[in-house]
């Protein structure tokens, strides 16, 4: 008599994170559709300062355009930190659950960080500054968001992830971040060096601090 051994096959369920890719490009589409030229400049970024000459005025920060691409770059960094986790153990790709609470927690962190930074700019009178600031910041991490979108689909959907494309990840990031630093500096020196004790003040609580944290926390986990 034949002995039959039954194993259990587990079905992923990946429909929700195709649905959300389509929507981040339903969402790049319309954009460049209704800001074609904003977006075309905008695509040019590390290329030109164009773009942030031309849409330099705080008021963009709070546009569609940057609103509506900001939300794709959370659901970008999101599944990046996601698919990181998985390949440390800490959850699975297809995880939706695990999904929602890195989006939630990264946007109520941002939302949260936003109103700080305000409160620290307004006791050390730099509001025009940090506005000016927090929109070529949102505007770089957008761009970055945007790139990483195709590589995050191919990780997503194929299992190649190794300690080096991390390391890479966290490369281009680190670079990307000091050479947006590096521009401001070099565009605001005459505000920043007459307030230089609070802007490395800030720089080392509301930008250096928080990295360094989840740093400690994922080497310690």
């Amino acid at each position: 008599m034949i002995a039959l051994q039954l194993q259990e096959r587990i079905i992923e369920n990946k429909d929700w994170a195709t649905f959300l890719f389509l929507l981040c490009f339903v969402v790049i589409a319309i954009v460049k559709s209704l800001f074609e030229v904003q977006f075309s400049e905008f695509l040019r970024l590390p290329f030109s300062k164009k773009y942030t000459s031309t849409y330099k005025d705080t008021s963009n920060l709070y546009s569609t355009f940057t609103i509506s691409l900001f939300f794709v770059q959370l659901i970008s960094f999101s599944f990046l930190i996601q698919i990181v986790l998985s390949y440390f153990d800490f959850t699975t790709k297809t995880n939706w659950i695990t999904f929602i609470q890195i989006f939630t927690t990264l946007f109520v962190a941002i939302l949260i960080k936003f109103y700080i930074e305000k409160i620290v700019a307004n006791i050390f009178e730099i509001e025009e500054f940090l506005e000016i600031f927090n929109l070529k910041k949102v505007t770089f991490r957008t761009y970055i968001g945007l790139i990483f979108l195709p590589i995050v689909i191919l990780l997503y959907y194929n299992n190649f992830l190794s300690v080096g494309i991390i390391s890479l990840f966290l490369v281009v990031i680190g670079i990307a971040m000091v050479y947006f630093y590096f521009l401001s500096i070099l565009t605001y020196q005459k505000l920043i060096l007459s307030r230089i004790f609070y802007f490395i003040l800030y720089l080392c609580t509301l930008e250096i601090g928080p990295y360094y944290l989840l740093y400690h926390w994922f080497t310690k986990k």
